[in-house]
């Protein structure tokens, strides 16, 4: 476990050396068909969908936390590319507020376990491991959060932004299938590769609320009126 956590430590280290985080200039990466992905992953219905933060020129991870911190339930989406231009939509689902004070959110209960990683380009996703596993520990830890880090989850880190949002690392560990343990859930690639992040916005969700029985009685009996009252003229 060190040893894949020094993998955090590293880019830490890198990010302190990258340049600071550019503004994001195109279309927000939330757009109706990546929104309907995430609810059908999410599996609870219509979401309603807050963005808290979008990443901004200059940015690090303290502006980061000071629009995410204790928002609830969240969606973090990132654009993340390599050097040979190839580029993925990536995120997590948090279900916990981040905050820059806890250090590890840790759910002890397969219940409480609903964080999930996906890559939207592949597509697929990566829910928490359940306690059945042969190391019952190994999904519990679902976020990390400190100030000099960005968006993080999982133990491997599994997904990992550094202080200045510019770089990203991912090894699996907390999340996905256990067979592919250290395996990147960006591009694939085993080792914990380096990748820039290139657009970061982050959405607190709420369930969109059904209209209430009263109101849809109301407005039935209003429409019956209405008919009633035409046949009758």
């Amino acid at each position: 476990m060190d040893k894949i956590l020094a993998a955090g430590r590293a880019a830490v280290i890198l990010g302190a050396l990258a340049s600071p985080a550019v503004a994001q200039t195109d279309a927000p990466l939330l757009d109706p068909s990546l929104q309907g992905q995430l609810e059908r992953w999410f599996g609870a219905g219509p979401l309603y969908f807050e963005n808290v933060y979008t990443r901004q020129a200059g940015d690090d991870a303290l502006d980061f936390h000071a629009a995410a911190d204790g928002r609830g339930s969240n969606f973090t989406l990132m654009r993340i590319a390599d050097d040979a231009g190839a580029n993925w939509v990536v995120g997590g689902y948090n279900p916990r507020s981040w905050s820059s004070t806890d250090g590890w959110h840790v759910a002890e209960r397969n219940w409480q376990r609903t964080g999930f990683l996906f890559n939207y380009t592949e597509p697929a996703v990566y829910r928490q491991l359940l306690s059945d596993h042969i190391l019952p520990s190994q999904g519990s830890r679902q976020t990390y959060n400190w100030p000099d880090h960005g968006p993080t989850f999982g133990a491997g880190p599994d997904l990992f932004v550094d202080d200045l949002l510019t770089t990203s690392i991912s090894w699996q560990l907390s999340y996905g299938d256990p067979a592919f343990e250290g395996r990147s859930i960006i591009d694939g690639t085993y080792g914990g590769q380096f990748r820039r992040v290139e657009a970061l916005e982050v959405y607190a969700i709420s369930l969109v609320p059904e209209p209430q029985a009263p109101a849809l009685l109301a407005a039935g009996l209003a429409l019956v009126g209405f008919v009633a009252c035409r046949r009758w003229r």
